[in-house]
């Protein structure tokens, strides 16, 4: 039997209005995907943009132009830069009448669409309950992810998607008597920008008291009380610094300005989110900048690098065949000219990652590999942990590192710190002492005891042993 071309197209037509029914009816019924689909589209697009925040590969493109106005950049970057409000509940003794709240005020700036926001740790403070404002006057609650002393910078998280948000720049390219603009909230004045140029870059102003990371951009851009936290950009709308200081004998801007780098603030920020806390490279040396008689009696042609003064027994930079008077000149191929400069571009680097050092010793000029390691002289990601929890119970805590847990043959977390007369303090805990069960529960991390605590209320028993004396210790506290 012969069918004809019309039954044929009849039935070509018949099969596939057929298969796209089949098709609708199982996608809208069966098995609807368009939700699943638009999830699935905004966590790649939150991979995606992640992937551009943090990585190098885009560098190049982020030198600023010179300016013919600055309304550009303005406009990509007040809708990214927030208020931040942080309050403290100061309880001062026992009563109805005792509690009373301090507070923090400042600036932050929305580094991701899904609402993470890095600001200055001073601006958070100690404080429990974080408000953050946007620029369209939309108010959210803030967690704190982790802070840096060290370093000063914060890392926040908002809930919400498709926020403003600004691209992270490098600071490494930015160059002196380049145009920036300043965005914040001074003095309370929402969404405030000023402009200035970069005025120099590596500076120290020791408000740190020698215990961080000083390598500022110095600007005259004015900045204010309240700028705190907020964004330096330059002339594209990249984010290249964070603002953070003025000097000033009156407590208002006097000419300049200082911002933690971008390329040292990335580094922090990415700490924060995957430990929690900042993982820090160490060498194991002490440093002093070089003067000219320095030089001079080196017989260098230039007043540059920094001078090593002493160096740690078995610390990174002994395990590399550095000895006290070597001058180390480059970093990984680039030239150091002081120690503010060696020390943020050192920060930038975790325990066990390997950095070329190229030093002068005597006549010579030398290179070798350090591979550096954290504050316990070992390579593993190892750090203490402040985490408000932490702080309200009056505690620092820290993983065992490797060393340590192959000793006691067991996981466990070091008690570093105990605060006078605070809730755990009064249970007569030392430091040195090993956690290892909470509530009967084994606990092996810093950040399941964290999340322990976080997540429940009432009576606490912790349990575990101090290296030097037999048996198990318990110790009791409560959490309100």
């Amino acid at each position: 039997m012969v069918l004809n071309i019309k039954t044929v197209l009849w039935m070509c037509a018949l099969c596939l209005t057929s298969a796209f029914a089949s098709v609708y009816i199982y996608a809208s019924w069966v098995n609807p995907v368009k939700k699943i689909y638009i999830e699935e589209s905004i966590k790649a697009k939150q991979a995606m943009e992640q992937e551009l925040l943090f990585s190098d590969r885009f560098n190049s493109v982020f030198r600023a132009a010179v300016p013919n106005n600055f309304t550009s950049a303005a406009s990509i970057s007040v809708p990214a830069v927030v208020h931040i409000k942080s309050y403290e509940n100061t309880k001062t003794g026992s009563g109805m009448f005792t509690e009373s709240f301090t507070s923090n005020s400042g600036s932050g700036v929305i580094i991701s669409s899904d609402g993470y926001i890095v600001t200055n740790n001073h601006v958070v403070g100690s404080g429990s309950d974080i408000d953050v404002i946007l620029n369209d006057n939309k108010e959210y609650k803030a967690k704190l992810i982790g802070g840096d002393p060290y370093t000063d910078l914060a890392l926040l998280k908002i809930e919400g998607n498709n926020l403003p948000f600004l691209m992270l720049g490098n600071s490494d390219s930015l160059q002196v008597g380049e145009w920036v603009i300043a965005v914040g909230n001074p003095f309370k004045l929402q969404s405030t920008v000023t402009a200035g140029i970069v005025s120099a870059k590596g500076r120290n102003i020791n408000i740190l008291e020698n215990r961080g990371i000083e390598s500022f951009i110095q600007t005259d851009a004015a900045v204010n009380p309240g700028n705190s936290g907020g964004a330096l950009v330059n002339t594209n709308g990249f984010l290249i610094g964070i603002n953070t200081a003025i000097i000033s004998s009156t407590g208002g801007y006097e000419g300049f300005s200082f911002a933690i780098p971008i390329n040292l603030a990335k580094k922090i920020i990415t700490d924060i989110k995957e430990f929690g806390v900042v993982q820090r490279g160490w060498m194991g040396v002490e440093l002093q900048n070089m003067d000219n008689s320095m030089a001079n009696q080196m017989n260098m042609k230039s007043v540059t690098g920094v001078y090593i003064t002493s160096v740690v027994k078995n610390g990174a930079a002994s395990d590399g065949g550095l000895i006290n008077g070597d001058v180390i000149l480059q970093l990984n191929g680039e030239e150091i000219a002081n120690v503010p400069q060696f020390m943020e571009r050192l920060a930038q680097f975790r325990p066990g990652d390997k950095v070329s050092i190229t030093y002068k010793r005597g006549s010579l000029v030398k290179t070798t590999n350090v591979t550096l390691k954290n504050q316990l002289n070992s390579t593993d990601l190892v750090a203490v942990r402040r985490d408000p929890i932490l702080r309200k119970l009056g505690l620092e805590i820290r993983d065992l590192d490797s060393f340590e847990k192959t000793k006691y043959k067991i996981d466990g977390i070091m008690v570093i710190s105990i605060e006078k007369g605070s809730i755990v303090g009064n249970t007569n805990i030392e430091p040195g002492f090993i956690i290892t069960k909470v509530n009967e529960q084994n606990i092996k991390t810093s950040k399941e005891l964290i999340n322990y605590f976080e997540q429940n209320k009432g009576k606490v028993v912790i349990e575990g042993f101090y290296e030097n004396y037999p048996g198990v210790y318990p110790y009791t506290f409560e959490i309100k």
